[in-house]
């Protein structure tokens, strides 16, 4: 049966301090993150899934057990999306949302507008969609996943009250105007190269 473990995160929890505190480390990664973790390993016997990656239990299991390899997936992903360095978007990410925005900072403001603005708990997505070969921006409650709905995670941005309130309290928006500065546009190039091609 395969364990699923908490990844290790690709910077210092001290690195942020700007952006995120090592507190909200301390609950985000350290206590939420690690409960999915450890919830999910705790329902996988018996499940049909025990061998299953995460990928295939986010696109094919359903429930509680859905919704624990989902957040596990989903934050992941989201660590991989953030760095203590200020970075500039790559050139096939660049070229990809002005033609579907007119421009980065277009881009940027539906961004915002669609991660402030999702109600409740959930996560705001840059994908990239098979169908159009564009960049499409979508919102998704809870732990739902664009993988369900065949499109591809380019970047996400984390919207659950835990992933700020340490920091921002209930200003969702002070959030997002700083998680600009901390985006990994190099892992979302990176992302970019492997689909639409």
């Amino acid at each position: 049966m395969s364990k699923h473990t908490l990844m290790e995160l690709p910077f210092t929890k001290e690195s942020m301090s700007g952006f995120l505190s090592p507190e909200t480390f301390e609950f985000h990664y350290g206590k939420h993150h690690q409960t999915y973790v450890t919830k999910l390993n705790e329902l996988l016997p018996g499940s049909g899934f025990e061998t299953a990656t995460l990928e295939e239990l986010v696109l094919k299991s359903t429930g509680p057990l859905f919704n624990n390899a989902a957040q596990v997936w989903n934050h992941d992903f989201y660590w991989k999306c953030l760095t203590p360095q200020s970075l500039k978007p790559g050139p096939r990410t660049l070229s990809l949302i002005e033609s579907s925005w007119g421009s980065l900072d277009s881009f940027k403001k539906e961004f915002e507008t669609k991660a402030v603005g999702l109600f409740g708990a959930g996560w705001c997505w840059l994908v990239f969609d098979p169908s159009s070969q564009k960049l499409l921006i979508v919102q998704t409650s809870n732990a739902e996943n664009p993988m369900k709905q065949g499109q591809a995670p380019i970047l996400t941005c984390d919207v659950w009250e835990h992933a700020y309130y340490i920091d921002y309290r209930n200003s969702r928006p002070n959030y997002l105007a700083k998680w600009w500065d901390h985006v990994n546009w190099d892992f979302v190039e990176m992302r970019l190269s492997g689909v639409g091609k």
